[in-house]
């Protein structure tokens, strides 16, 4: 292992095209991550939502801090934007100790991770974003890290090499994942606390969205708060995210206070619909519902005929029309709900489609 390697420790790897410019996107760019660091709650008592995930982490922290020992290992799952850094960094406050932050793409040999390992001081928290997309060498390394607070390091190649113990000082390792399918079973085990961050109902995005503007200086109303708050996809990175966007229309088309009117009439402006779509989610479902009739459509199909990749359509787009009910997945394509075909004011034909059993025309 070369110990000259460094080690990037910088933030995951962020989507770039159609899914790093949308307005309702949950990843978030350097400019939101410098907004989100304001916005972040510094304890639990201030996080909003999460109630159980907070309650529960609640309790492991007061009992590791009442033995004086490292809080376990924790990983939380979740869609992006649901605040699993936030929770992270109010980790290492609760336990009063440093955090190191760093992500999953960033550490793509064994020897990175030994680098950031090799480093940490007694009870400081290091947060793995994306800890699922880890390489299997460091992977392997972490499993004796967390467990035995210790790492073999190789020296030399061949029949020569030798094994070197390294011991590491107590620690806590705070993973963050987005596909916790995707986790080995050996690696998951060895956390002794696991959250899984739910999608925020929409009084709980007022909440947030209160919260957000008092830190903002902004003047909302109740009713200005809910209509952003019902656009924001479940999702309070995004709620504050419109809530800024909803902000700069008001600062210069109206006299800087946020009713419902004004968001209304800003989140048109961005071509955000009163249910949290964009332009893209739209496209997919006019292409489905206009063009082939609401489906059965291939996937390949549906993303030409939206001028789109295929990854685009089905990672940017399908999650949320899937979740809100307005698409489904089948065997044979895509298929639009007669709920998608309300949201668009459409009425659906009664040509035959999958309730009659009988073939799509689309299966691409």
């Amino acid at each position: 292992m070369n110990w000259d390697e460094t080690t990037d420790e910088t933030a995951p790897e962020r989507p770039v095209g159609p899914a790093a410019d949308r307005l309702v996107g949950s990843a978030a760019d350097g400019d939101d991550q410098a907004v989100e660091a304001a916005l972040r709650p510094k304890d639990l008592d201030e996080f909003i939502g999460q109630e159980k995930v907070r309650e529960q982490l609640d309790l492991v922290l007061k009992a590791a801090r009442a033995r004086g020992a490292t809080a376990d290992h924790v990983l939380l799952s979740g869609a992006p934007g649901l605040g699993k850094t936030t929770l992270s960094m109010i980790i290492a406050a609760e336990m009063s100790a440093p955090i190191r932050i760093t992500s999953g793409p960033a550490i793509q040999h064994a020897g990175d991770l030994a680098a950031i390992l090799s480093s940490l001081q007694e009870g400081e928290v290091l947060f793995l974003d994306e800890i699922h997309r880890m390489s299997r060498p460091a992977e392997e390394m972490l499993y004796m890290a967390m467990e035995d607070f210790r790492v073999d390091v190789i020296v030399g190649k061949g029949p020569g090499a030798t094994a070197i113990p390294l011991e590491l000082p107590p620690f806590t390792l705070v993973g963050a994942t987005t596909r916790a399918g995707l986790l080995p079973p050996p690696l998951r085990d060895r956390f002794g606390f696991t959250g899984h961050m739910e999608f925020y109902a929409p009084a709980e995005l007022e909440r947030v969205v209160h919260r957000s503007a008092r830190l903002l200086d902004v003047e909302i109303d109740t009713e200005g708060a809910a209509e952003i708050a019902g656009r924001s996809r479940g999702t309070p990175r995004i709620a504050n995210r419109l809530l800024r966007r909803v902000r700069d229309y008001a600062q210069v088309r109206a006299d800087g206070i946020i009713t419902r009117e004004i968001a209304a009439t800003a989140l048109a402006v961005y071509e955000v619909d009163a249910r949290g779509l964009d332009r893209l989610d739209r496209a997919v479902l006019e292409a489905l519902l206009k063009l082939f009739g609401g489906g059965p459509v291939g996937l390949s199909t549906l993303a030409v005929a939206v001028g789109e990749e295929r990854e685009t359509v089905e990672e940017v787009a399908e999650p949320f029309l899937v979740r809100e009910g307005l698409l489904a997945r089948t065997p044979r394509g895509r298929v639009a709900t007669p709920a998608a075909w309300a949201h668009l004011g459409l009425v659906p034909p009664q040509a035959a489609g999958p309730a009659t059993g009988q073939p799509g025309l689309f299966d691409a």
